[in-house]
């Protein structure tokens, strides 16, 4: 049950962004910048860091949600994304992305467990200022998102199926989307 009445019964972080929407738009501005903008990382490879961080801190709503999200843009699919959320196994995936990974890990765990010997690796596995700037950020904001969620006991869809539907809609119209009410 959460913590507050948000007067509707939408799952996890989209019940709060109907509830408060005036927040709900710099949030999901935020995540359309960091998962979906043009870059170097692909969409998959920045939902499965928003995801690794989501099951690294245990945001059951979060996790399924960049999961889905991962799985539908990420070569290899939803194994993939399963392989490396729950069983760590990091086969298939390039050093960079390991590397990467990594750095967002130690984020999670707090700023500054990042070392330099985690950058040294990550440069020299071929990622660029931008690529470790990037992850940092995606990893603390969904320390951020992840808190937000847990904080006030959203509750995640009973359906895994509401996971896919919101993924479909975010690949093709954005983060906006959902939380407009369109997922």
């Amino acid at each position: 049950m959460p913590h507050i009445d948000v007067g509707n019964d939408a799952p996890g972080i989209l019940s709060l962004m109907r509830f408060r929407p005036e927040t709900a738009g710099p949030l999901n501005e935020l995540a359309e910048i960091l998962l979906r903008s043009p870059g170097s990382l692909s969409r998959g490879e920045r939902e499965l860091i928003a995801t690794y961080v989501s099951r690294g801190n245990g945001c059951e709503f979060c996790t399924g949600s960049h999961a889905a999200l991962a799985g539908r843009q990420l070569e290899g699919g939803r194994e993939a994304v399963r392989r490396v959320v729950e069983d760590h196994d990091f086969s298939g995936l390039t050093d960079k992305l390991v590397a990467l990974l990594t750095i967002a890990d130690l984020v999670r765990q707090g700023g500054r467990a990042v070392t330099h010997e985690a950058v040294a690796a990550a440069r020299e596995a071929g990622a660029t200022d931008v690529e470790i700037h990037d992850t940092v950020l995606i990893a603390a904001a969904f320390c951020m998102y992840n808190r937000y969620v847990d904080g006030l006991a959203s509750v995640p869809p009973t359906d895994p199926a509401v996971y896919e539907q919101s993924a479909k809609l975010i690949v093709e119209h954005g983060y906006g989307a959902v939380s407009r009410g369109g997922g």
